[in-house]
């Protein structure tokens, strides 16, 4: 079971042609709608460019704005390929051990391409049509996860249940981010010639567009609500403490983070090795040699190294860079430096203290030894008797990544923002991996793969929808109540027969420990 986190933060023309979809002038581009239906009518400006192509010198830099194209004329949202991306070969073997099938395993695809920062708006008709009376709606921005080496804004995410339960009052907004060695190269090789972290840039460069643009769609700049699961909600984590504060108010309002994951990555070291893994596999020596290389090439270089990753590990995510993350998010929440699950990646090969050990060595390269004795003896230690919160090897393994990677994150989240009247929940719907609540989240009607509980996906959707228009997720009469995390560290318990406050298990002596970053 993993804790997700709510949390408050602190002149175009448009026009219409007879029988057609509505047009947007978004001054370097027009853009027409198609139509997205359910009961309700929804106008999908699918595939807008909000960044310039990153290819050549642009690779390994972050994003700039696009060039102006309005001599293409009107563009339809057809063209809009997916970043370049592949799961590690454990990710499919993992799945088949746990039969776990929350993670959508990714196989190659003709649509991929280098060119692929693109968004979508997704606008209620109504919304839409009184977009030039009072201030606008609220706007919900979806980042999705993979583990920072796949996916995209569409594939699964299906926002028209999610809008219908909203009863038309919000809109919708996804972006694709450069993934892999794409997205999230580093290391000192790269910060002479290159910038770290530019898949997150590309998030933020995406939420920067919403905040110029989304007037133009009937959207309200300063009622804007980010949610993700997984990388996407451990991306909203490393948003929500960017420049460890310093650099100006985020850009949204608000915030839902899904199971926030993410590696740890302090130092150089380890984005150093990756690095070099990388250029090895496109046999260059730097960067900039990397930059002229074929798309081709990189694609497979990133491919040869990702589809290698360790059991648990993806290789590339963020890390650390003295700028953009100037120190692990859980320290910056700790320290107030930020703007006022595990079964899935449980190696079941673990079977005795010393491979226990090994795998902490590897997921933490380099932690000394006296780190990781105190890992294994201490804060997960070998005792299966019921007095620790496992009682087989593979639950104790799992505990101890996924409150590495995931469950403590959401607690540091939750107790940073807790002054501010931040909410968590427990997703506990069996089998209650990591990533189960997603398709609650984008729930349509009748039969839905990953919901065996409509009704609750749709109590679900209320939470969400109300919290991004009114900052509290309570329906008076209609929801049962969500408790503000608080002093108590109180969370809600969502499972497929009720629905009750529980203590979070996040607020314990292990996560505090995770939190300090002792492990440097």
């Amino acid at each position: 079971m993993f804790s997700r986190v709510l949390i408050p933060l602190g002149a175009a023309v448009l026009t219409y042609a007879q029988s057609v979809t509505p047009i947007v002038d978004i001054g370097y581009a027009i853009h027409q709608a198609s139509l997205l239906k359910s009961t309700n009518t929804y106008y999908n400006f699918s595939n807008i460019r909000f960044a310039a192509p990153p290819v050549g010198e642009l690779r390994f830099q972050g994003p700039v704005d696009p060039p102006g194209n309005r001599s293409a004329g009107i563009q339809d949202g057809t063209y809009g390929p997916i970043c370049p991306q592949i799961y590690p070969n454990w990710v499919s073997t993992g799945l088949s051990t746990t039969n776990d099938s929350s993670v959508e395993i990714h196989t190659s695809d003709d649509n991929e391409s280098e060119d692929c920062l693109f968004l979508d708006v997704v606008v209620p008709e109504k919304i839409f049509e009184s977009r030039n009376f009072g201030s606008g709606s609220p706007v919900m921005v979806w980042i999705y996860g993979g583990g920072y080496v796949a996916g995209d804004k569409l594939t699964g995410f299906n926002p028209v249940g999610l809008l219908d339960r909203s009863k038309q009052s919000v809109i919708y907004v996804a972006m694709n981010y450069r993934l892999g060695a794409f997205g999230f190269l580093a290391g000192p090789s790269l910060q002479t010639n290159g910038t770290a972290n530019v898949g997150l840039l590309d998030q933020r460069f995406a939420l920067q567009w919403v905040q110029k643009y989304i007037h133009l769609f009937g959207g309200d700049p300063n009622r804007v609500t980010v949610f993700g699961e997984s990388a996407g909600g451990g991306s909203i984590m490393h948003q929500i403490t960017a420049y460890g504060g310093r650099n100006g108010r985020s850009p949204f309002q608000q915030a839902i983070s899904m199971s926030p994951g993410f590696y740890p990555l302090p130092g150089n070291y380890a984005p150093e090795v990756s690095l070099q893994q990388f250029l090895k596999a496109a046999n260059v020596s730097t960067v900039q040699e990397a930059r002229q290389l074929s798309s081709a090439a990189l694609i497979q270089a990133n491919s040869e190294v990702v589809s290698l990753a360790p059991y648990g590990s993806f290789i590339f995510g963020p890390s650390v860079d003295g700028d953009l993350i100037p120190a692990m998010p859980g320290k910056l929440l700790l320290q107030g430096s930020f703007d006022h699950k595990g079964l899935t990646f449980a190696n079941p090969a673990i079977a005795n203290d010393s491979a226990f050990a090994a795998a902490i060595k590897s997921w933490l390269p380099t932690a000394s030894e006296a780190i990781v004795s105190y890992l294994a003896t201490t804060l997960y230690p070998p005792i299966f008797d019921g007095s620790q919160d496992y009682t087989t090897m593979l639950s104790r393994v799992a505990l101890a990544i996924g409150e590495m990677e995931i469950a403590c994150n959401a607690g540091f989240l939750a107790q940073a923002f807790s002054g501010l009247g931040s909410r968590a929940y427990l997703f506990s719907v069996p089998p209650g991996r990591h990533g189960t609540d997603t398709p609650y989240a984008f729930y349509t009607s009748g039969p839905f793969p990953g919901v065996e509980n409509g009704t609750l996906a749709m109590i679900l959707q209320d939470y969400f929808t109300q919290f991004a228009v009114t900052g509290d997720p309570n329906i008076p009469g209609i929801t049962p109540n969500f408790p503000l995390y608080g002093k108590e560290s109180t969370v809600l318990n969502m499972n497929s027969t009720f629905i009750s406050p529980l203590p979070d298990p996040a607020a314990n002596p292990r996560c505090s420990w995770w939190q300090e970053a002792l492990f440097v």
